[in-house]
């Protein structure tokens, strides 16, 4: 795996310590202005869902409303489904083009877009396959999500096997992460007896480490478990420490990538590690006025008292940390993993609703 940095032009307290090291920032948002914001202070990335595309679609109605409007005109056949992913598709097109300098500059080894398969899909490994293929021919810098689930990883699998730059979402535990490396390498063997260049390829694996934390809170809620409180900010860390600590183990060459921000631990206990770091544009901004000089504390272990408390007193946390805690069939039905999809099927139905609205204003709402 390669441990190149890209040439960032950092004016950012943030990525101070970062310049010329491995560690990757991306922006957690399609958002055009958001995006050129994290760019102009190292930002190498962007990623795109359905929360995301329906919070732009808010952020940018100037645009996106006109645009709607036009194509749907330009299609009268057209369904508000179909119209759903010509909006999504477009907006990873125009960040992808955001991208493109950063791309260019690094000689593709980043300044992707990620675009998300449908939510609704995550049984059907066939189905996710089939969006991935199209989604990776509208640019040529695309990285294509797919969630965690037994299915997931098999379209992870194919997908890397056909050339595809794959970004595993909907991704919480050790043992998912070690699920979806696996079949990277397995996959980018298959791309390399097929003729392919496993090197042009740059697979990362999202440990939603924030959203792992929130689990764990509602489990200990849910059963009135008495667990330190300072431990729970720690759960989402321990597992992606844990975990790149295995990928490096075991050599693997997909790279984690630490999602789901919370607080600035999610930040600063990751600074220096081969890893990417993709922040919503509010957190940028808050670390930015920090005045937070990082240091490299990727290597620096968790306290061992809080993981053995986080072991001892949550089950779900020891089969999120543990690399056996969980097996490929038992992916989709973890908690963290269900309120997830549950979350992103029901932002995909918002998305679907708001395009609504835009082609059928409700009569009965003054100015519909």
């Amino acid at each position: 795996m390669t441990t190149d940095a890209p040439t960032a032009m950092i004016d950012s307290p943030m990525l101070a310590t970062v310049t010329g090291r491995p560690t990757e920032y991306w922006n957690d948002s399609c958002a055009e202005v958001e995006l050129a914001y994290a760019i102009a202070r190292g930002g190498s990335g962007a990623t795109s869902n359905p929360t995301i595309v329906h919070e732009v679609l808010g952020k940018e109605r100037e645009h996106w409303v006109p645009w709607l409007r036009e194509r749907a005109a330009a299609d009268p056949t057209a369904t508000e489904v179909d119209l759903t992913w010509a909006l999504v598709e477009a907006m990873a097109i125009r960040g992808a083009g955001v991208l493109q300098p950063v791309f260019e500059r690094e000689r593709g080894r980043t300044g992707r877009l990620s675009i998300q398969t449908d939510p609704t899909n995550h049984p059907n490994a066939e189905r996710m396959l089939a969006q991935a293929r199209h989604f990776a021919g509208l640019a040529p810098n695309i990285q294509v999500k797919f969630p965690v689930t037994a299915a997931g990883v098999r379209a992870i699998e194919a997908a890397t096997a056909e050339g595809i730059h794959i970004n595993a979402t909907v991704c919480f535990t050790v043992p998912q992460a070690l699920a979806v490396a696996a079949a990277v390498e397995r996959g980018l063997d298959a791309f390399e007896a097929s003729g392919g260049d496993p090197a042009s390829l740059r697979p990362v694996c999202t440990l939603m480490i924030g959203r792992l934390d929130d689990w764990l809170r509602v489990v200990a809620e849910r059963d009135g478990i008495a667990v330190h409180p300072d431990a729970l900010d720690w759960a989402g860390i321990a597992a992606f420490k844990r975990a790149y600590g295995l990928y490096r183990e075991r050599g693997y060459r997909a790279r984690l990538l630490a999602a789901a921000y919370r607080h600035r631990l999610h930040w600063t206990e990751l600074v220096g590690g081969d890893v990417v770091l993709t922040m919503p544009h509010a957190w940028q901004v808050r670390f930015n006025e920090s005045a937070i000089v990082p240091e490299d504390r990727i290597d620096v272990p968790v306290d061992p008292g809080l993981v053995d408390e986080l072991l001892t007193r949550l089950p779900d946390f020891r089969r999120a940390y543990e690399p056996d805690g969980l097996a490929v069939d038992e992916f989709a039905g973890y908690g963290a993993t269900v309120r997830t999809l549950r979350g992103f099927i029901a932002s995909y139905q918002q998305l679907v609703a708001a395009v609504r609205d835009v082609l059928l204003p409700d009569p009965d709402v003054a100015g519909g």
